[in-house]
């Protein structure tokens, strides 16, 4: 069968599956799990049905926990039932999660695995908060990559009816649930073949009715509860052949075969990293890299995790394995090794003592990636050296600078495994500007009208609308692992001038790599602006520089600062990854699907910009030397607090990750006041006070989100030597009938939002 190819992200997969064999569905906003609800509720108002012709009801309660309480009384009635969450919300769905999977009650949790707050709150991803449910009673089933997170939805689904036990599917917050991929969609025919409409019924027997009264949850004493605890017992000892069977009956329906423990590598690989989640990805990439240039090593992905089947985890190890690092994306203080860790051990000792494996080989365990920390070929390489010691570092850690506990392994931050076949292109831009929304359509357009497979990912500064956000596209003719960022990219482009003096735009620019820049000035004009490095940059890197006023092109055909048309078809004109005249239809017919629901002038307004734009598209001839006389502002002022100059100029500067752990506070306690040092400067507009018109109502001053508005009112003394300049009117109030008033604006804070003005 001819499946459809889409391109989507790891949310929208699971919500797609969710959604078709869900009866009830409870939610409750927790990033990054949010969209999988707001896709689910968006589908329901839609009136867009089940596998069974009925609209599922979603209900979005007041936390996790109404939200899990919810799920379980909809259980108990017999309904189909299933819920979003991640974080702390999974941790206040817990005291539910223990019950339902006490009482066999099959369901699916959709969860994108994300930091707990412990120092710090983080929104980002690691497995914390699934690993706080292992004794919940819960099997765990991690997906990869967007693909897997489609095909494990369904799976899960599948095999919670089966087993009666219900299931957490999981997928790394962000790095996994926001990576826009293109995948192979399942039909509503697959969805329909893998859901056994007798065990449906079976699940609606066990609900609790008046027509057939039964009771359940009871109180028990001390003479039964713990044999009443054993029972389930031949449940979870079936689980993890049920949800084999299931992947294999999945693999003969679309034809992608998955096991419990898949082994990618050498096969007689002689040292093997085991991973789940993205990591996965990441270390099945750079197994292929090293092993196409003569290594013998291995990659074991677990899926399953929880019930942790010991027989087939040791079987998927090939026999030749001498060491293994097993790799946690998450850290328990105190304890003798993380989770995986812990389990991999324990596993691989009882399967010596069964006779399953004829030695126990070397074991080492480190943690990675978390709160989404870059995981990149270079660290996995890292590990594998790190195997072929005589004595490997145990409880290590990869990917930071541990210079108090002496746990970091060192790597070779110049090696990379990307396929020099790929496209790997950046964007720099600004939160609200819509650069990302122009770079998801850019790559579904890919994705959907050529025979690359395409990749997006896109990192949000956590001041979100007016900060520095990061496109990250990839493209090419072979599937792609690769869920790190783009480190070596061979198109670049800026939206925003103003990031040249903040950030090292082009560091990561490889040679005779094209340069695209959002530029007020033109292209006899625009190299005098530049900061020396760039422009050293630019020289030594041999790049191709391209130039084009995308303001302009906005304001004229009525787009104000929305940039993103302009600039996505600049890329696709110089990137020719599609015919010019293909590329333009393709832009126009994904604006009219994103912005039809605003109105036809809206969709029209787009259209002009996409005409307009390649006109104003200039190459600029690149001189010889440098010749700019300034460079890269400092992110701070060189009278800022010592704390400030050390560390918060380093996290501003975008290079946090180089700090050492013996820069950071032990208990997360940081001094106050820090914002005053950090002056972002990227609006091209600032509002004028007009005095003329001013009634001192003082709403501008409210309304300022940056507290970038200032008003005072003083005696007119302190103005004796105001410069000619300074701007100040009569205070209109009647207890200060002698005084003055005065309203200023901080420049280099403002982000041009509009709002004072509005």
């Amino acid at each position: 069968m001819s499946r459809r190819k889409v391109t989507l992200d790891a949310n929208e997969a699971a919500a797609y599956i969710a959604h078709q064999v869900s009866e009830v569905i409870a939610i409750y906003p927790i990033t990054p799990s949010s969209p999988m609800g707001e896709w689910a509720d968006q589908w329901s108002s839609e009136r867009r049905d089940n596998i069974w012709g009925t609209v599922p009801l979603v209900a979005e309660l007041q936390s996790e926990a109404g939200a899990a309480g919810t799920v379980h009384g909809a259980l108990q009635t017999g309904s189909l039932t299933t819920t979003f969450t991640a974080s702390q919300g999974l941790l206040l769905m817990i005291p539910n999660m223990y019950k339902i999977a006490g009482e066999l009650t099959s369901t699916v949790f959709h969860v994108t695995a994300r930091s707990l707050a412990a120092q710090g709150l983080s929104i980002f991803g690691d497995h914390a908060d699934v690993m706080a449910t292992r004794q919940t009673g819960f099997a765990l089933l991690c997906s990869n990559s967007v693909q897997e997170v489609m095909d494990f939805a369904l799976i899960a689904h599948a095999a919670t009816l089966k087993s009666r036990i219900p299931f957490i599917h999981f997928f790394d917050g962000f790095r996994t649930s926001h990576e826009v991929m293109k995948v192979e969609q399942l039909t509503r025919d697959d969805v329909r073949a893998m859901i056994d409409d007798e065990l449906v019924r079976a699940h609606r027997a066990r609900g609790l009715s008046p027509d057939n009264p039964v009771m359940r949850g009871t109180a028990q004493n001390p003479d039964v509860y713990f044999q009443a605890r054993e029972t389930v017992n031949p449940f979870y000892l079936a689980t993890p052949g049920i949800v084999q069977e299931t992947m294999d009956q999945f693999a003969k329906l679309v034809g992608r075969q998955y096991h419990l423990y898949d082994y990618v590598g050498a096969p007689d690989a002689d040292r093997v990293i085991v991973v789940m989640g993205s990591g996965a990805e990441v270390t099945q990439e750079t197994v292929e890299y090293l092993n196409a240039n003569g290594e013998k090593t291995g990659v074991l992905q677990v899926h399953l995790y929880r019930p942790f089947a010991v027989e087939q985890f040791a079987q998927a190890l090939p026999a030749t394995t001498k060491t293994i690092a097993v790799l946690d994306r998450t850290k328990e203080p105190g304890s003798t090794g993380e989770p995986l860790y812990m389990d991999v051990v324990t596993a691989m000792a009882e399967a010596v003592g069964a006779g399953l494996v004829p030695a126990l080989p070397r074991i080492i365990g480190g943690r990675y990636g978390l709160s989404s920390k870059e995981f990149t070929p270079a660290m996995v390489k890292g590990v594998f050296d790190e195997l072929k010691k005589a004595k490997p570092k145990n409880h290590f850690t990869i990917g930071i600078n541990d210079d108090v506990t002496h746990t970091s392994l060192d790597y070779d931050l110049s090696f990379s495994a990307e396929d020099p076949n790929m496209v790997r292109a950046m964007f720099w831009g600004l939160g609200a500007d819509g650069t990302v929304g122009a770079n998801k359509n850019s790559i579904k357009i890919i994705g959907e009208d050529t025979d690359n497979f395409a990749q997006g990912y896109f990192v949000y500064d956590s001041k979100k609308s007016g900060s520095l956000t990061t496109s990250h596209l990839r493209f090419g003719p072979k599937p792609i692992h690769s869920s790190y960022l783009i480190n070596k990219a061979n198109f670049i482009a800026c939206h925003q001038f103003s990031f040249l003096e903040r950030y090292d735009v082009l560091k990561n620019a490889e040679l005779g790599a094209v340069f695209l820049l959002n530029s007020l000035y033109g292209p006899d004009q625009v190299w005098d602006h530049l900061p020396s490095s760039a422009q050293k940059q630019i020289i030594e890197k041999k790049l191709k520089f391209y130039v084009i006023d995308a303001y302009a092109v906005a304001k004229e055909t009525g787009m104000g600062s929305r940039i993103n048309t302009v600039m996505q078809t600049c890329f696709f004109a110089i990137s020719n990854v599609l015919p010019r005249a293909e590329a333009i239809s393709a832009i126009k017919h994904s604006i009219e699907k994103t912005y039809k629901k605003r109105g036809e002038a809206v969709v029209q307004k787009n259209f002009a910009a996409v005409d307009g734009t390649l006109e104003r598209l200039y190459e600029v001839k690149v001189p010889d030397k440098v010749t700019s006389t300034f460079d890269m502002r400092p992110p701070v002022p060189a009278e800022a607090p010592e704390f400030v100059q050390k560390v918060t100029a380093a996290m501003i500067a975008g290079n946090g990750d180089d700090l050492p752990v013996s820069a950071l506070p032990v208990d997360g306690t940081y001094p106050v006041g820090t914002t005053q040092w950090e002056k972002r400067n990227i609006t091209l507009e600032v509002p004028v006070w007009d005095t003329e018109v001013c009634i001192q109502c003082g709403k501008c001053v409210l309304v300022c989100p940056h507290a970038v508005i200032r008003a005072k009112v003083y005696d007119p003394k302190y103005l004796a030597d105001a410069p000619a300049t300074f701007k100040s009117t009569a205070a209109r109030w009647k207890e200060f009938s002698d005084y003055k008033y005065s309203l200023q604006v901080s420049p280099e804070d403002c982000t041009g939002c509009t709002l004072c003005v509005e």
